[in-house]
This record gives C-alpha cells, structure tokens and sequence, in this order.
C-alpha cells in the first residue's frame, strides 16, 4: 500500500509539472568542445542543494546539466554517514527542494508514505526520512545525478571550465562545462578542525572527529570526553551514551550553552530571499551577531543526553592541552586534569578553499571578505574575514581583477555553507533552500544568457515560423 501511495503521489508530482510547464523547453544553444557539447552547468555535490538546483534549473529552461557526486549511490549527503541526530534540526514545516510544488513536498511525500494522522503527530522529520524523500525527489524528477565522481580540479580554456574527475575505479577524465555550481555543503568550505594539541599529541586512535566514522560499540564502558557546545557534539554524545559508555563529559570554554537560535528569526521572507542586496557593512553587522549567538542544540538533543546519569556538562572547560598516558588520556583544563580512554572533537571546520581538492588550483586567487571589506574599529571578526566575498550571483570574485583567472573565477558559483555571508542562507540550509536554489538558478540562466545575447538576436533575425498562415475567409480553409 505504502508503495502504491508513493508510486500515486509521483505521478501527481508529473501531472502538476505538466499543468505548468510553460517557457521550460530547452533555450541555450550549444557550445561545442572537440566536437562534444559542453554542459551548460555542472554541479558538484549531489546532496539537497544539487538536487534542487538541478530542478530548478530544468525548471526554467536550462536541461544540459550534470549533477557529479562523489559518493556512491545512497551515499550523498550526511544523513547516512556522520550525521548522528534522530532528527533533522529544523521544524517540519520547512519546505525547500520541491520550489514550490505541492505534491513534491516533504509533506506529501511523509503522508504517502506513513498517512495524514503520522504527519500530524509528528514534530521533527527524522534523518533516514530525510534521506529517503531526497532519493525519491531525485528518481520522481529522473534528475541527471552521476556516482563516484570527485571533482580533482579546475582548469579554464577556450572559455570553458575543464574539470577533472576521479571515477572509484581511479580512472580520470575530462568534463567541461561553462559554468560550474559547488554545491558541497559543509564540508566543501574547507577542512573540518582538530586543535593543534590533540592532532599532534595523541594517536589517531584514541580520537575522531564528530564527521568521522566512529566505532561507538568499542567504546562501552569507557571514559569518553567530548569537546564542543554545538548539534553535533551532543549528538555524538548521546550516541556513545546510548551504545553504553561508561562515562561521557562534555566540555565548551563558553560559560553556559547559547540558548537563542538565530535560525528561527532567519526563517522569514524578507531576510531569506533579499539578504544579499544589503550593503556590506550591515550584511557584516547580521553575521557577526549570527555568529556570536552561535546555534544551540535542539531541547530533545540536550534531553538524549542529559537523561544519562553518567552524563556530565562541564561549561567553562576548555581543553588546553592534552597528552597520552598508560591508563588512557589526560586533558588540562583551567578546572583541573580530566582523564579519558577516548575523545571525540567537535570544534566544527574551517573557511579554507586551499585543503579542498576541488579548488585548492584556484583558492589564493578568491577574494575574502577580509581583501574586500574593513569592519569599523570594534567590529573586527577573524572567522568572518576568512570567507568569501561572492558577487551578486554567488560566483567567486578574484583578488585581483588583473589575475589570469578572474575570468574563470566568474564562473564559478559558490553553494556551500562558505556563501552564508555573502548570501545569507542559501543550499547548505534547508531553510534556506526555498529562496537560495531559485536565486541560484535564476543568476545562472541571467549569466548564460546574457553571454549569449548575440546569439539570440541572431535567432530572433532567422525566425520565419508563420503563425498567419491564410489570407482567405474562414471558411475558404481547407478541412
């Protein structure tokens, strides 16, 4: 039944595209490399933001498009990988990759699937679900999403952008495209950071980072510190805790939890779709309180932990230093020495396009908020100075408009959580899906058509389809 229910709701999904479909047939003309096509887009990253971008872009006329993941198939995405919450954070309510549609939303999808009463009772959509609706969306659309590609560099010649892919099978090859999306999240901004004094003090295996795959079964019954205040950190808490650790304590240099989510002020429209148009200096006032409020976890994610007894919150404990012993791990704290058999690190990630292979060719040439922008005396912010300053159309902008690779860099647009400054929340949140996808695509289709301008004037000159096709009377018309 549940299969027929979602097997209904996908035709739904075609009819309702077929009802309005108007100015969606294909409109670029085709740019030619060695006798192949070049893409018109290519996007990286086949996770929600790729999926929804590439829809969005069909949607509006632009079908020569390539989604590359570099994940096997199911594999895209946190959601079966590190992410380690029950829930997705977010409230239900928040729509994004359907752009719109009624029978494409998370909704309809959850009611076909489990009934109208289950989405009532409801209050979060849990993480499997999420991942689940993402695969339906993409086979539902028959989106163009190719497997075990990763993205190893980018080269710009003859005005297209040459991009190298590793298959799984280590073999490389050629794609070019003219214009390229970045659609990777998180983890597509930089590196994810370990401090210093644990990377360099302790082996590899008496610590990970919350992204990283963790053996939580081989902890029980151990002494598990954590560091880190953020969704994350307690998620991978509760999951030690709950797969029976001895002991978990949680550790943030802050001196309590952040308690206001700026992401549920965000959630409206004004500053979801028209952030970007803000000037710089206010653009810069927003983030730097966004990010001094930071985001604290959900209520039910500091509960899954708290109902442990041998759960413990240490705020005002940063960790200064650490060192490995015969009976495990000693931490230094301005409270005293804590002693652990295992760590788990969640301090989160850092802005450098340099660690990412994908753009280390490229990255000194990107202009920071830091190269682009001088906060007034008090206003400073280090973290917001290493991201990047996007142009209106979140492309990438150089540092030096004399850099030979300004004109590439133009090309290149930027859909990660990196673009939060410069764009507000955009593909890397599904709360701002909803207005960041089509503000993406939109600026795509503006880029290409406007450089190709003269090629559609050409067209419009060539154009002879006769729609007055008889000067007789009615009924002079041949049946």
């Amino acid at each position: 039944m549940q299969t027929e229910r979602l097997q209904s709701l996908a035709l739904q999904v075609e009819q309702d595209l077929e009802k309005i479909n108007y100015a969606t047939k294909e409109w670029s003309p085709p740019i030619l490399h060695d006798g192949e096509k070049a893409l018109d887009v290519a996007i990286i990253g086949g996770g929600q933001g790729g999926l929804a971008t590439s829809f969005a872009l069909r949607r509006i006329g632009l079908h020569n498009v390539q989604v590359f993941e570099r994940a096997p198939e199911g594999g895209a995405g946190p959601w079966l990988t590190f992410a380690r919450m029950i829930t997705l954070r977010t409230p239900k309510h928040v729509t994004g990759p359907d752009l719109g549609i009624p029978s494409l939303t998370p909704r309809s999808w959850f009611e076909a699937r489990y009934g109208e009463q289950a989405w009532r009772d409801l209050d979060k959509i849990d993480r499997k679900d999420w991942q689940a609706y993402l695969d339906w969306f993409r086979d539902t659309l028959r989106l163009p999403v190719v497997h075990d590609h990763e993205l190893e560099g980018v080269e710009w010649e003859g005005g297209l952008l040459h991009l190298t892919f590793r298959r799984a099978n280590g073999e490389t090859h050629t794609v070019r495209a003219r214009k390229l999306v970045l659609a990777t999240g998180i983890e597509g901004c930089g590196e994810w950071y370990v401090p210093p004094f644990i990377r360099d003090a302790l082996s590899s295996s008496l610590y990970a980072h919350t992204h990283q795959e963790i053996d939580f079964e081989a902890l029980r019954g151990k002494r598990i510190g954590v560091l880190g205040g953020g969704a994350s950190a307690f998620d991978n808490a509760a999951t030690a805790l709950e797969a029976g650790a001895g002991s978990v304590a949680l550790c943030i240099r802050r001196q309590e939890l952040p308690r206001i989510n700026p992401y549920r002020w965000m959630e409206n429209a004004g500053f979801l779709a028209h952030f970007p148009a803000l000037p710089d200096l206010t653009r810069w006032r927003f983030m730097r309180r966004i990010f001094d409020l930071n985001q604290p976890p959900p209520q039910d994610t500091f509960w899954r932990c708290s109902r442990h007894d041998n759960f413990s919150f240490h705020p005002g404990t940063p960790w200064l230093s650490a060192r490995e012993e015969e009976s495990g791990i000693a931490v230094t704290t301005p409270q005293g020495e804590m002693k652990f058999d295992f760590v788990i690190i969640g301090t989160g990630f850092i802005i450098d396009f340099t660690k990412r292979p994908e753009t280390a060719g490229f990255a000194e040439s990107v202009a920071l908020w830091r190269d682009k922008f001088t906060a007034p005396e008090g206003e400073e912010s280090v973290v917001l100075g290493t991201y990047p300053y996007l142009g209106a159309h979140s492309q990438f902008l150089p540092r030096d408009a004399a850099d030979p690779k300004a004109e590439m860099l133009t090309s290149i647009y930027n859909f990660t959580f990196a673009a939060t400054p410069s764009m507000g929340l955009s593909g890397a949140s599904i709360s701002g899906m909803r207005f960041g996808v089509e503000r993406l695509a939109r600026s795509l289709a503006n880029d290409l058509f406007v450089q190709d301008g003269e090629k559609h004037l050409e067209s419009l000159l060539s154009y002879e389809t006769e729609e007055l096709v008889s000067l007789g009377k009615p009924d002079e018309q041949a049946p």
